[in-house]
């Protein structure tokens, strides 16, 4: 299958129904499909043939998903770009992945010149935005306007659709490279398994940006079906609680931080949420306090907790009368449709039920490895097994608990942050003689604060303040929310820095050391 399918299913089936809702602007399967037609012309007009990267560096939008259509369209490979980076790890992702041609809207067009300059392979910039184009750029509109529609390439299958980046442990990023088939595996599972959350006809709501496969997947659910999907103009609290009421949304994904948010919102009893079916949450777990608070505010919603990562979708799902019954809701759930999951020691031997060791899982939505990274993705997947860098254990029922975490990864509302990447920004500051980098209880709140131990060069000084404004410009939002600073960190016989030391004063008494 190829996720284009389902502009052709949308034509037969319903053209004149409704695809996409951005603000006040509605598109049709009709309209769509027309407008997909053409930019995927203009791209082929551009060298687009065999895979070709082309980039995205923007907030949502329907033109976000008419471009991820066009590029499949065309025969491409779409790279959106996070806009939560910094500019230095834009250019890293996209002169890595050599993309060519690379899309614009106006909230980046001051981050351009330095990115032209640093990615020499990017030959042509095309303005996604409403005005008339800046100098130099080709418009999205124009394109559309002044291109004849061409015939559907109909990549799909094992062909790559796209390449993701995600943190690296080296500090680096790394692009998931996902196929046409893995696309569509991750979104027919969670419908199967918890039918409210597909259902033809339905509104779905982008809750966050789409750089990440969970927003990709988000929309593919309804794709498939057939409906509507709801992208508000800002996924903060008030924007996704606007978009709900106004275009009667049935089911979305969320952070539980974002969960947090629109249930802390004043009027939050006022607003009319009764059109919402499926909630679906993962990323990090939800206290009793809060599912009993955001289930009271979406009364009508069915409630499913999942756990997966971009390298091999959905693995585990807690399903709605796990919710309803109170059941294991510390849980990750047991592994869902066409997922294996197992509890591994440090050889790689199954443990028995209820031994903490290593998670790993096996789906049918494996990435084709990480772009250019043969060896990290041999380091990952081994004999067909994405190793996650998770603890955990398996109960007598088959229910995974993540009890710790093996690598270096830190859960921030739902997005992981590698402490080695942050450590490495901190290493840069002139007065830093080292860094340990953790993850740290958020203080009530659903996932971790990014937390750095820090000892300085002898005679020098330097305050949070100082390490916070030196890293934001080479990491952004992944800059430590807090500092300590020591004359030395732990160390192990071998010299390895014990961050287990550093984190028990901050986990102490609780019984997970992961959220």
């Amino acid at each position: 299958m190829h996720i284009t399918h389902i502009v052709h299913r949308a034509l037969q089936l319903a053209p004149d129904e409704p695809v996409t809702a951005y603000g006040d602007r509605i598109r049709t399967a009709r309209e769509q499909a027309g407008r997909v037609a053409r930019l995927a012309g203009a791209l082929r007009n551009r060298g687009v043939r065999d895979g070709e990267h082309v980039g995205m560096l923007a907030l949502g939008s329907d033109r976000y998903i008419e471009f991820f259509l066009a590029v499949a369209w065309a025969n491409g490979v779409f790279h959106p770009v996070n806009p939560a980076w910094s500019t230095r790890e834009m250019i890293y992702a996209l002169a890595e992945s050599r993309t060519e041609i690379l899309f614009v809207d106006d909230a980046f067009l001051g981050r351009l010149p330095e990115i032209r300059e640093a990615c020499p392979d990017l030959r042509e910039v095309v303005h996604v935005g409403d005005g008339p184009p800046p100098a130099g750029m080709s418009g999205f509109e124009e394109l559309i306007a002044s291109t004849e529609p061409v015939e559907d390439a109909r990549r799909g299958g094992e062909a790559p659709a796209g390449v993701v980046y995600t943190s690296g442990t080296t500090g680096r990023a790394k692009g998931v490279v996902v196929s046409h088939a893995c696309l569509v595996h991750q979104a027919l599972i969670l419908p199967a398994r918890v039918p409210a959350h597909g259902v033809p006809g339905g509104h779905i709501l982008i809750t966050s940006n789409f750089s990440s496969i969970s927003m990709l997947v988000t929309w593919l659910i309804q794709g498939i079906w057939g409906g509507l999907t709801v992208i508000p103009r800002t996924t903060d609290a008030d924007g996704l609680v606007d978009a709900i009421e106004r275009h009667r949304v049935t089911h979305a994904p969320f952070a539980p931080g974002t969960m947090q948010q629109i249930v802390d919102q004043p009027d939050i009893a006022e607003r009319d949420l009764s059109s919402m079916l499926s909630i679906a949450y993962g990323a990090a777990p939800i206290t009793e306090a809060l599912l009993t608070r955001v289930m009271k505010a979406f009364s009508n919603a069915a409630f499913h907790q999942w756990y997966g990562m971009n390298e091999f979708g959905l693995a585990t799902l807690l399903p709605p009368e796990d919710h309803l019954a109170g059941r294991k809701l510390r849980s990750a759930g047991r592994p869902a449709l066409g997922a294996e999951v197992r509890i591994v020691d440090d050889e790689g031997v199954e443990v028995p039920r209820g031994e903490v060791g290593e998670i790993i899982v096996r789906t049918g939505a494996m990435m084709l490895g990480y772009l250019n990274k043969p060896e990290e993705t041999a380091r990952t997947v081994r004999d067909g097994w994405v190793h996650t860098g998770d603890g955990g254990y398996l109960d007598e029922d088959g229910y995974l608990f993540i009890v710790d975490r093996f690598s270096e990864v830190i859960n921030v509302d739902g997005w992981n942050v590698f402490s080695t990447e942050v450590e490495q920004a901190i290493a840069d500051h002139p007065a830093v003689a080292a860094a340990a980098v953790i993850g740290i209880p958020d203080e009530g709140r659903p996932g971790e604060k990014v937390h750095a131990v820090i000892v300085l060069k002898h005679g020098r000084t330097a305050s949070e303040e100082d390490i916070r404004r030196h890293c934001e410009p080479l990491i952004a939002w992944k800059t430590p929310t807090s500092c300590e600073f020591v004359a030395a960190l732990p160390l192990s016989t071998t010299g390895k820095v014990l961050k287990r030391e550093l984190r028990k004063p901050y986990w102490e008494g609780m019984d997970r050391q992961v959220n």
